[in-house]
Formats: structure tokens, sequence, C-alpha cells
């Protein structure tokens, strides 16, 4: 089941989108099996880090679900509409606000702009699985370069 659109009205209110997510769109927790939501962002929640991320961590546990936070990185500080957001932050500590409070709900983070990736769990999840492999593969090498030794 896919959230489609939680708009937060020209500002960064994190807290009302995620709260009318929970409790407008995942009230039927009982009746759907995967609950997860994406929260797609340019720039760091109006509210303060620990607020939102202590709201998420009790609602993922209560409602058995994760948040996900795709960050897309703009270079200006005044979107397009030329609202200024009630908070700043430069994209790093954007990044570091949204890892917490992704942790916080058991997500995933992911962080790209317009140059590409920046940083993502899933590539890092992939990435460590790679290199398990290459040392499996160098290892079982090895092992089959000894046997052949012996023999």
């Amino acid at each position: 089941r896919w959230v489609l659109s939680l708009r937060c009205n020209g500002s960064r209110n994190v807290m009302s989108a995620l709260r009318r997510a929970v409790e407008v769109d995942f009230k039927d927790k009982d009746v759907h099996k995967s609950q997860g939501l994406y929260l797609l962002a340019t720039g760091i929640p109006d509210q303060e880090t620990h607020t939102v991320s202590a709201y998420v961590a009790q609602v993922c546990r209560g409602f058995d679900l994760q948040l996900h936070v795709c960050l897309f990185s703009i270079t200006e500080a005044v979107d397009s509409s030329g609202i200024i957001p009630a908070r700043y932050a430069n994209p790093t500590e954007t990044a570091v606000a949204f890892k917490e409070i992704v942790r916080a709900g058991n997500g995933r983070f992911h962080w790209f702009g317009e140059a590409g990736i920046f940083e993502s769990d899933d590539i890092t999840v992939i990435v460590s699985e790679m290199e398990k492999a290459n040392s499996y593969s160098q290892k079982c090498a090895f092992l089959v370069e000894s046997l052949k030794q012996r023999s």
C-alpha cells in the first residue's frame, strides 16, 4: 500500500506530514502486511531533529513500520516559490539529521543531488556484499591453489 502524497504546504513541517500518514493513512494497520513510509525531502525539517526522532521511534514501534528518507540536496536555501524555510542547515547537517530520524524509524537513508548519489544505505549493503563475495572468492582460490600444491 502506497501513500502517494504528503505535502507540507510550502514548509518542511515533517511532523504534520508524518502525523497525517500515521493517523489517517495507517489507521487500518492490521489490514496491511507491509507498512513503510518514504519521505522525500529537500531540506531539514522545521522541527528539531530530536523531536522528530522521538516521534518516529514511538510511532514505528507502535505500528510496526519503517521510515525511509530520500534526501535531494539542492544548492539554494530558497525554494522556487521564494519561501525561506523556518530552519536552515547545510546539506551535510541536513543529512546527519535525517540519518538520525531514519535510525529511529528502522529505515534506510538515501542522499542524492544533481551530481549523483552521495550516500545510500542500499548501495552500502550491496557494496559490502560484493566485498564479501570477493574475499570469499580469493580465499577459495587460495584454498584450491594450496590443495594443488599438496597433490
